[in-house]
């Protein structure tokens, strides 16, 4: 049965937070869209499967994996959700004075600073990085953050995903494009392995594709995951209410199916891959041993995302933080003791990343507010020795708000990932990017040259699907006059219509196909676009 009722579209706060009351409706507010994103997808799929660990947001099976790719690195994230204060994180030991001043109950002690240099230092409670630093094998970023920066959660954490500048909504993430452009073909290939992978929490804007679609898989247990996978059974999509629960009920149900597919790879590497050194029970940790085992299992996804949360320290921080740090330092140490046992070390990179940083001052209730810029970790053999970079924050000259200037702008660090360690074009780092910056040379990243496979890639005809209400349109630019057929097919790979069948000349097109003209139902779809310079795809959702 189905209730009729309004559709709320609540929008998110404003650019900054002024009081409490703000702080917490930027903590309540979601969109319609980050409800199912974040929430509807993950927490129906459990429901509609049993109540498990297990939770998968908008899983894609049908994806090529990266498999048959020219590299086999490996890009860890490590989220620091709340923003993570970086000044009681990386200690100015160069103005420690007015640090001093500014943070007289919060701040670390001198005699508990550990340091990294004469003008840095981590509190004694991240003594476990000491030795990957003296190893070279880790490297602080100061001053990171963006222009016009915003203090909201969930916008500041949609535009360090998206690489987006603060004045501009894009829903799809940076690494969601990156996918995008690597795996053009993913209907006529099914993967075996998903080509990205989140191990806890919940969704982020980094995975999405152009068409809102989250090419990560979301997972709690693997173990588990497969036990579903064997007792479960694969739902009806097209046995469902004719009304707006129907709707979202077959959408959730497509997303379980896909979930299934990945169930038994995922728990065959995990059973293959065995920890060889003792994590620590916690939160961040528990994900990364997961990570550890599916990496030396041979899964071949080279990207994974993990979340530590409790960062947003606006009272009592040094109750909080200092047991956070430990346990990302902790995290991170066993991580790579862990995988140099396999000698996989060498072949992964991790980096933190938080929404936004603190004030410099400490509030009446002896925590921190939201700030600007913060220190980046970076961590793995491939850094090839420890260093600083970036300009040290200077704790005398604020911007407009009194906030740490940024020096090094956060999407820096993504184009020198993708260019010095992920191995792209710079072209297709700036298309990835939506504009050009400058990549970081002190990192030390080092790639091998471009394979004919990626330069043939890098050609491909630029194809999108957009969502305009009651249609969609496909938008595509012809380099030369060629024929081209675009036809459009449902999950089990069916021809359901033809939208482009023509000799075109070269320039831009536009063509807007109609759902209901094709009795489309809601659930995910592929546009295909096929021509001399070969077959490009692109997955979108009708809901």
């Amino acid at each position: 049965m189905c209730n009729h009722h309004k559709k709320d579209h609540p929008q998110r706060p404003g650019e900054s937070l002024h009081n409490e009351k703000a702080h917490q409706d930027d903590h309540s507010s979601w969109s319609r869209r980050s409800f199912i994103r974040n929430l509807g997808i993950a927490g129906g799929v459990s429901l509609f499967m049993g109540k498990t660990s297990v939770t998968a947001l908008a899983s894609n099976p049908l994806l090529k994996a990266l498999d048959n790719a020219d590299s086999d690195r490996i890009l860890v994230l490590i989220r620091l959700k709340g923003g993570n204060d970086g000044l009681n994180m990386i200690i100015p030991l160069f103005d420690y004075g007015t640090y001093q001043q500014l943070r007289p109950s919060i701040r670390i002690p001198e005699n508990q600073v550990i340091k990294l240099s004469e003008a840095f230092g981590i509190p004694s409670h991240m003594s476990p990085l000491e030795n990957l630093w003296n190893e070279g094998q880790m490297k602080v970023i100061n001053s990171v953050g963006y222009p016009e920066q915003n203090l909201s959660h969930f916008r500041s954490s949609d535009i360090w995903a998206s690489a987006s500048d603060s004045d501009t909504t894009d829903t799809s993430g940076w690494l969601g494009r990156y996918l995008e452009q690597e795996l053009p073909e993913f209907l006529e290939n099914p993967p075996e392995h998903p080509p990205a992978v989140q191990i806890g929490g919940t969704g982020n804007l980094v995975f999405n594709n152009s068409s809102m679609n989250n090419m990560s898989m979301i997972v709690n247990d693997p173990q588990q995951l497969a036990e579903i996978a064997q007792n479960g059974q694969l739902y009806d999509v097209s046995e469902v209410p004719d009304c707006y629960r129907g709707e979202q009920l077959g959408y959730l149900r497509t997303v379980a199916n896909s979930t299934f597919r990945y169930a038994g790879i995922l728990s065959e590497t995990y059973d293959k891959g065995q920890n060889q050194v003792e994590y620590n029970i916690n939160e961040l940790e528990n994900q990364l041993s997961i990570v550890a085992r599916l990496i030396k299992g041979g899964l071949s996804t080279r990207l994974y995302m993990v979340t530590l949360d409790g960062f947003d320290t606006h009272a009592a921080q040094n109750n909080i933080q200092p047991y956070l740090l430990n346990v990302l330092s902790t995290g991170i140490q066993n991580f790579f003791a862990d995988l140099q046992k396999s000698n996989d070390n060498k072949r992964v990179l991790a980096t933190t990343f938080s929404e936004f940083g603190r004030r410099i001052e400490q509030n009446a209730s002896q925590g921190t507010d939201h700030g600007a810029a913060a220190p980046v970790m970076m961590f793995g053999p491939g850094l090839e020795g420890n260093g600083i970079l970036g300009k040290a924050p200077d704790l005398h000259d604020l911007d407009p708000i009194g906030n740490l200037k940024f020096d090094i702008d956060f999407r820096q660090i993504y184009a020198s990932i993708l260019e010095h360690w992920l191995c792209i074009e710079k072209a297709q780092v700036d298309a990835i990017l939506g504009q050009s910056f400058d990549s970081l040379p002190d990192l030390g990243l080092q790639c091998s040259p471009i394979t004919a496979t990626r330069q043939h890639a890098m050609a491909r005809i630029p194809f999108r699907v957009l969502y305009l209400g009651d249609r969609f349109r496909v938008q595509y630019e012809l380099p030369q006059a060629m024929k081209v057929n675009i036809g459009l097919y449902n999950l089990s790979a069916q021809r359901i219509g033809e939208i482009v069948n023509a000799y075109q000349q070269a320039g831009p097109y536009q063509v807007d196909f109609y759902p209901k003209q094709l009795n489309m139902i809601p659930g995910q779809y592929v546009c295909t676009l096929q021509s001399i310079s070969g077959k490009t795809s692109r997955q979108f959702i009708y809901f």
